[in-house]
């Protein structure tokens, strides 16, 4: 239950008003604020979404009257019915996208979520991230939701100068894409220019939000190489001048294989102390020097400054946090990670349970859940034969793959396997994605090779992917490395089974099927090529067509499985709460 405006509001509409937001004229989606709200400063910016809300759901009250807070102007949102955390913490993420303002990967959607969730488990959370310049039709859009949820969207000019260190903390929701701009103009490295800008933002923000100060206490949680300094920073330039005294850091590795890797000349821009330059040196391992001024391997790696210097690491699986202190799976950075071992931790994303939901998804051209999940299925299935111009029949096995068309997610091993699995058994194939140019052109040969088994969808369609997933029995992820995976949590919330390499992420969640336990949510190999894979698939498909009552119980597991992001806030909760149990990094 939530409380709003001191009326009790059911979740369902709560869950209606997020999705108001982002179809309204205005879209937006609110950045968790925590359990302040906004103050009277923004009630006038909010007041025309707020309308649109109301008009959307008219039983629904948004005030920007006097509050229980007692604070004239304020939205306020809260929800005592959900359970909440025994210590509540002061949290800021920091990163290069948060969805839906700013996506090119994975790591927007975990932006766009996890911060909720621990804003609803009482936490004050709030999110930092550029205003890229293509988002400047979100200037003036905020919207207070449900959640303790206190957006801000703030223009933060930042020189590119070096800066004095604040004397408080920061509130920050959005810094403005000139600040970026400027700084790339003055200090060269565009990527090294707007990471370096983001990170000035958020030390700097304070004093045009000086109503939402989170205090000493805070827990900052950096994402990948474009934010890793953050920890950096504070040992560097703040603690030492007694700023974020009892602040931490927390980095998360989304992906290892990206480290934000430039010429050592930049270091000079980071506005660091000269004896602070050992923490980012780099070594090019020999066999990825390229270019002139990697030939001798000399660098600077922000992500590697950012894991020394870090209080505690965290990755998206537990199965990757072990990869990576491999030579196979540490890209040069193995050494590193292991000496950080007692303080790494894996945990595996959640998903968004809203708009992955089977019974509610409005694509679906027939909706399911666990009690007519058969029915359903067979209903999507045969709509999407029939849209693909495929032979309508719910008795063949539908395999599907979703993904980007690169090494990285197995494309050409699969490309590989796909004719020997359509020439020998009776099966159709549909697969979805974009990327590498012959892979692209991979898809396209194999719908002309096999005109009445297989179709190929080059590009990307999100309610495409979510009528094929629902259609599909089985998809496939032959991934080479996968630090997380999304797509095999999305398939067995909808009754698709997932066959997929033995990695990262996909080992945590992927469990084998064990017919004599009656356990297990799908299959998994360890050899990554096109036999290990034709090999699962043709048990799946025995499985499927010869123990139809095995497969619907793999299928009902699957959708039983808890996928949503409380367990994983929950965990963050933990490791936050160690890294306040040590002291903070200092050198």
């Amino acid at each position: 239950m939530l409380l709003q405006s001191g009326r009790p509001v059911p979740s369902a509409q709560a869950r209606a008003l997020r999705r108001a937001a982002v179809q309204s004229a205005r879209p937006c989606r609110v950045i968790p604020g925590g359990r302040s709200a906004v103050r009277a400063d923004a009630a006038a910016a909010i007041a025309s979404p707020a309308v649109a809300v109301e008009e959307a759901l008219p039983g629904i009250e948004t005030t920007h009257d006097k509050n229980v807070h007692g604070t004239a102007g304020s939205v306020v949102v809260e929800q005592p019915g959900l359970k909440r955390a025994s210590t509540l913490r002061n949290i800021m993420f920091v990163t290069s996208e948060v969805a839906p303002w700013s996506k090119t990967g994975g790591l927007a959607d975990v932006l766009g979520s996890l911060p909720f969730a621990l804003a609803e488990r009482g936490h004050r959370v709030m999110v930092v991230s550029p205003r890229w310049v293509l988002l400047g039709r979100f200037r003036y859009s905020l919207l207070t939701l449900a959640a303790m949820e206190a957006p801000f969207f703030l223009e933060l000019p930042v020189p590119p100068q070096q800066q004095d260190p604040p004397r408080s903390p920061t509130a920050l929701a959005a810094a403005e894409a000139a600040a970026a701009a400027a700084a790339k103009a003055a200090n060269g490295s565009g990527p090294t220019a707007a990471a370096i800008a983001e990170i000035e933002a958020v030390v700097q923000a304070e004093s045009s939000v000086p109503k939402t100060k989170y205090g000493q206490d805070i827990m900052f949680v950096a994402n990948d190489w474009h934010t890793s300094l953050i920890p950096v920073y504070l040992a560097a330039k703040y603690r030492p001048h007694g700023v974020y005294g009892n602040a931490r850091a927390i980095l998360a590795i989304h992906n290892l294989r990206h480290q934000g890797v430039f010429p050592p000349y930049t270091y000079e821009s980071l506005g660091l102390p000269p004896h602070w330059y050992g923490c980012l040196e780099w070594q090019y391992p020999p066999h990825q020097r390229q270019g002139s001024w990697a030939e001798e391997g000399r660098s600077v790696n922000h992500l590697k400054a950012g894991l020394t210097t870090a209080d505690r690491v965290v990755t998206v699986s537990a199965g990757y946090a072990e990869e990576i202190k491999t030579y196979l799976g540490g890209w040069g950075m193995e050494g590193i990670i292991a000496a950080r071992d007692p303080v790494l931790n894996g945990i595996v994303n959640g998903i968004d349970t809203d708009e992955w939901n089977p019974s509610i998804d409005p694509h679906l051209p027939a909706t399911y859940d666990a009690t007519n999940f058969v029915e359903g299925k067979a209903k999507c299935k045969m709509e999407l034969q029939r849209e693909l111009g495929l032979p309508v029949n719910e008795h063949i096995p539908l395999v599907a793959f979703i993904g980007r068309l690169d090494p990285q997610k197995g494309a050409d091993i699969l490309l590989e396997a796909a004719p020997a699995l359509l020439r020998h058994n009776n099966v159709q194939l549909v697969c979805l994605g974009s990327g590498n140019k012959d892979l692209e052109d991979g898809l396209r040969w194999l719908e002309a090779e096999f005109k009445d088994r297989a179709r190929g969808w080059v590009g990307f369609n999100v309610p495409f992917s979510h009528k094929l997933t629902a259609a599909a029995d089985i998809l496939l992820m032959p991934s080479r490395f996968e630090p997380c995976g999304l797509n095999q949590l999305y398939a067995m919330r909808y009754g698709a089974v997932p066959v997929a390499h033995k990695t990262g992420g996909l080992r945590d969640t992927v469990l084998d099927f064990n017919p004599w336990a009656q356990e297990g949510t799908g299959w998994t190999y360890t050899s990554c090529d096109a036999q290990g894979l034709l090999h699962a698939v043709g048990v799946a498909l025995l499985t499927y067509n010869n123990h139809k009552e095995d497969f619907r119980k793999l299928q009902l597991r699957g959708m039983a499985r808890e996928a949503s992001w409380d367990g994983a806030a929950q965990q963050y909760e933990q490791i936050i709460d160690w890294a306040f149990m040590d002291p903070p990094y200092c050198r």
